[in-house]
């Protein structure tokens, strides 16, 4: 079966910076949907019309991956509106009730980068923003979407769009 919309992609990859420094790796199967929000744009744009078996080498500079890093995104909010334990790369969606910053998105996941006795940092980046990244997908299988998926858009099971939400990184190999 060739990969077209819609339809189901199990896949392995290996995701790498642009200095060829591991981010990812995906060493099991891992079903996504495709032609829905699953996979990026460029991914997808690789993916078409492929078969099992099929390996790309993609690069994605920042615009076609995460976006580029948006220091408006990041914000201060007082430590106690937050749990009693707030620990660096836990993550809500939103702010927490009694936020005071102006004007950031309440439909973003922030991630917690540093916590003081005083205040909370939140980041509302994807933890890959502004970075150029190496992906190397292999196609494992290719499947007809059921109509569950359709209607979803997305594989219910994969638990998360691709990369959506990765655990905060060692930011000292990276830029």
């Amino acid at each position: 079966m060739n990969i077209s919309a819609p339809c189901v992609v199990s896949l392995t990859w290996l995701l790498s910076d642009a200095q060829n420094a591991p981010i990812d790796e995906l060493t099991e199967p891992t079903d996504f949907f495709y032609g829905g929000d699953d996979l990026l744009p460029k991914v997808e744009e690789a993916l078409a019309d492929q078969t099992t078996g099929f390996e790309a080498h993609l690069h994605l500079e920042p615009e076609n991956a995460f976006g580029d890093y948006q220091s408006n995104l990041v914000c201060f909010e007082e430590r106690a509106l937050f749990p009693e334990v707030v620990e660096v790369g836990m993550q809500f969606e939103g702010l927490p009730d009694g936020a005071v910053t102006p004007d950031m998105p309440e439909d973003t996941v922030y991630t917690v980068t540093e916590v003081y006795p005083s205040h909370v940092v939140l980041d509302g980046n994807h933890p890959l923003a502004g970075l150029a990244l190496r992906m190397h997908i292999t196609v494992r299988g290719v499947r007809a979407a059921t109509a569950e998926e359709i209607e979803a858009g997305s594989v219910t099971d994969a638990g998360a769009s691709l990369l959506q939400v990765l655990p905060p990184r060692d930011k000292s190999h990276l830029h």
